[in-house]
């Protein structure tokens, strides 16, 4: 009988399936989702290649794990950071600084796009995620608009731009330069949709 990871099956369970999400991202980074196999994503995190099945049934249902687990987070981490926060303009400040936090793997990767590796399925799957994020997005512009903080435009159209703007962007590492990136960023956005406020230059 393998040997138990932490006080119960449940948490011996959990940090399995965390050092398998970290193999994952690790690998991801390093060489691409498609050049990747179980038994390489198994033997990075340490454990059997048995256990990985024990969890999931196939790389891309790990993959799936995977960002639920990390879309799951960052929706509750906005959520906090929006917590108290009534004007639109500095929700959305907030929103973009938050999606600048994120680790841009999928995006970033070596190798071909997710999409052009994974199943119909799977992307559909993919797709369910991005709408939740979404759906903070758009209840932003909706109250922005509400409160002619912004100007009347398509919803819909507005959350895709600016989302596809928020998530092609590297922002760099370096202190200063992460900042100056970020304040950019900021002020295009709230330019482009069209907020009635002056933006600072910083």
């Amino acid at each position: 009988m393998p040997k138990i990871i932490g006080g119960s099956l449940h948490e011996h369970r959990e940090q399995t399936r965390q050092k398998l999400f970290t193999a994952l991202s690790t690998l991801m980074a390093e060489k691409g989702f498609d050049a990747i196999s179980l038994a390489d994503i198994a033997s990075a995190a340490g454990v059997g290649r048995t256990a990985v099945y024990n969890h999931f049934a196939d790389k891309e249902a790990l993959l799936l794990g995977f960002i639920t687990h990390e879309t799951e987070q960052y929706v509750r981490t906005l959520e906090r950071s929006l917590i108290g926060v009534s004007d639109p303009v500095e929700q959305l400040r907030t929103y973009i600084r938050q999606q600048a936090r994120l680790t841009r793997v999928f995006h970033l990767a070596p190798g071909p796009d997710l999409r052009q590796v994974l199943s119909r399925a799977t992307r559909l799957q993919l797709r369910e995620h991005i709408v939740v994020v979404e759906a903070i997005l758009r209840q932003i512009i909706t109250a922005g608009i509400a409160v002619r903080e912004f100007p009347a435009q398509d919803v819909q159209v507005t959350v895709g731009l600016v989302n596809a703007c928020l998530s092609g962007r590297l922002v760099p590492e370096e202190p200063e330069a992460r900042e100056r990136a970020i304040v950019a960023t900021e002020a295009f956005v709230l330019r482009a949709v069209g907020a009635r406020v002056p933006v600072p230059a910083r």
